[in-house]
């Protein structure tokens, strides 16, 4: 883990007395996501100066996780350092609007729930 991911790691921990259980580098379909919480279908993803020139392959990969009912939100390591209330706040609520869903669900068909 990068430095910022371990930050936001101990972050993300207690958030499991929310009822939020968040897994760190999580092997998904061939792909090791930094943050994941699969009853709620949110993908975290910690975006350093690597990033920068990965543009395509991001939205390529960010497209192959919903394919699978996963929404990623991506965070740059910079917030992280600098603004780290601020971005628990914000996952914080993209966590309690995202629906629980069943592990045992498939992902919703194109279409369903809009």
């Amino acid at each position: 883990m990068s430095p910022p991911e371990a930050r936001l790691w101990l972050a993300l921990r207690p958030l499991r007395a929310q009822g939020f259980h968040v897994r760190r580098q999580h092997p998904f379909h061939g792909y090791f996501l930094d943050f994941v919480c699969m009853s709620r279908g949110l993908v975290i993803e910690v975006d350093g100066a690597s990033h920068e020139h990965r543009a395509e392959w991001d939205q390529q990969r960010d497209a192959a996780l919903a394919r699978h009912g996963l929404r990623t939100i991506r965070i740059p390591a910079i917030d992280v350092r600098d603004h780290l209330t601020e971005v628990m706040e914000m996952i914080v609520r993209e966590l309690e609007a995202a629906p629980t869903r069943s592990l045992r669900d498939h992902p919703p068909r194109s279409g369903e729930g809009e």
